[in-house]
């Protein structure tokens, strides 16, 4: 005799299957996320992502305005880490001179 399955379990197994035919890499969109670490030599991806700007708005005005936050939360002197201090610096860098 079968058994019968409710209906909340026979819907999460369907949407995991859906999961798992996506393949390994694939976000809640079907889109590849961003994994973590950092690039050998900076990028405007990777700069962007630092001050979690959308590369299209990463204007002189807003590139400021994002480094000032982050730095607030993120400088040595306030407990944050020397070496994020650093990237967010870079990335700054980076956005002014390469646009």
């Amino acid at each position: 005799m079968a058994k019968l399955i409710p209906p909340q379990a026979r819907i999460g197994l369907q949407a995991f299957k859906r999961y798992k035919a996506l393949g390994s890499g694939a976000g809640a969109f079907g889109r590849n996320f961003y994994r973590g670490g950092f690039e050998a030599r900076m990028n405007r991806r990777e700069a962007a992502l630092i001050l979690q700007l959308s590369e299209r708005s990463a204007t002189k005005k807003n590139i400021r305005k994002r480094h000032r936050e982050m730095m607030l939360l993120n400088h040595p002197d306030r407990g944050g880490s020397p070496y994020l201090a650093g990237k967010i610096n870079e990335a700054k860098e980076f956005l002014e001179k390469h646009g």
